[in-house]
């Protein structure tokens, strides 16, 4: 999909706030309100996967993010892919390349949790590698394509 300069005005200011109302959007961009609604319209499902919230997790009890590389045989891979798609601690699960398979994002309460979790994965699957990483602080996030001035400069 090509995308306009006001398509791009409208996904910036959504980029910041996702729960912006249209009459706002319209009054930041310039663009109609008519216009902003059909385009949003057009895009969810495309190129707007999902509105959805950042939440700061140690604020409500989750202190350990851990992003865990790993790496399996090739028959195991899909069994383990489901398994970590309906795994409750699981935040994000991506496929990836150079020497492993998954990386996956999880968020648990303590780091004995974060621990069990690693372990259980073991037991129940043929890991032939893995890597834990303990995040310690965000330093910075979902921040791409959040300035009009940025994005006009990439596109």
């Amino acid at each position: 999909m090509k995308l306009t300069k006001k398509d791009l005005l409208i996904l910036t200011e959504l980029r910041k706030n996702a729960r912006e109302t249209l009459t706002r959007l319209s009054r930041k961009t310039r663009i109609p309100i008519s216009t902003i609604f059909d385009r949003l319209k057009m895009q969810e499902g495309s190129i707007i996967k999902k509105h959805c919230a950042l939440i700061d997790f140690q604020k409500i009890g989750f202190s350990i993010r851990a992003n865990i590389l790993l790496k399996v045989p090739a028959e195991d891979r899909n069994k383990l892919l489901e398994h970590l798609q309906k795994e409750l601690h699981t935040n994000t699960v991506l496929r990836i390349n150079n020497g492993f398979d998954f990386l996956v994002e999880a968020i648990f309460r303590n780091l004995k949790e974060a621990e069990n979790f690693v372990n259980n994965l073991e037991e129940e699957y043929k890991i032939e590698d893995k890597k834990v990483f303990y995040v310690i602080d965000e330093i910075k996030r979902e921040e791409f394509l959040s300035s009009p001035i940025f994005a006009e400069l990439l596109f």
